[in-house]
């Protein structure tokens, strides 16, 4: 049965690796076994939408609207993809523009001291996995102490709840990560 589990284990990795497409749709064995599933809609409270967007920004630009609670990925010819996201709660709200800087897969957190002073119960380090607040992967803005994450708690996507980053269900995080690069523009809107 070991032997099995480690086959599995083994093929559903290197599967994960090579991106399976499938109509426009990536199949990750890896996010699957931690209890979500890609799509094109995403498993969300709120669905990952393709939508007419208008502006004067490049493709792979991405614009937060933190009034609407929701993400954009500008594409070509006038279109974006749409994702639901959770933002900082009130007085923890913020605007500007940064850069990606950096991208990781599960990653572990460290909360930061102005967090810990609020909240003295939370521990001083996680690993990544799956019971970890940053999700299944994270976008680091800037030299700001906020990302882009995923989140175990899919139930805040369209709330504010969060010290000042952007919350998306793990498979529109998953989603984002892969169609963006370090480099990319974030326009933060208030």
């Amino acid at each position: 049965m070991t032997r099995l589990l480690t086959v599995i284990l083994t093929a559903a990795t290197m599967l994960a690796g090579t991106g399976f497409a499938m109509a426009d749709q990536e199949f990750n064995p890896i996010a699957q076994l931690f209890g979500f599933s890609p799509g094109s809609s995403g498993s969300g409270p709120i669905p990952r939408t393709t939508v007419s967007f208008q502006g004067n920004y490049a493709p792979g630009t991405i614009i937060v609207d933190t009034r609407e609670r929701r993400l954009y990925l500008v594409q070509d010819g006038g279109r974006a993809l749409r994702y639901g996201i959770g933002v900082g709660r009130d007085g923890f709200r913020w605007g500007g523009v940064h850069r990606i800087t950096a991208k990781k897969e599960w990653p572990s957190w460290t909360p930061p001291s102005q967090m810990l002073r609020r909240r003295p119960d939370l521990p001083r380090h996680m690993v990544g996995g799956p019971d970890n607040p940053l999700g299944a992967r994270a976008m680091y803005l800037g030299s700001t102490l906020y990302r882009i994450h995923g989140s175990n708690e899919p139930e805040t996507i369209g709330q504010a709840v969060s010290s000042g980053c952007f919350r998306m269900v793990n498979d529109d995080v998953i989603d984002l990560y892969n169609r963006v690069q370090v480099g990319a523009t974030v326009i933060v809107k208030n």
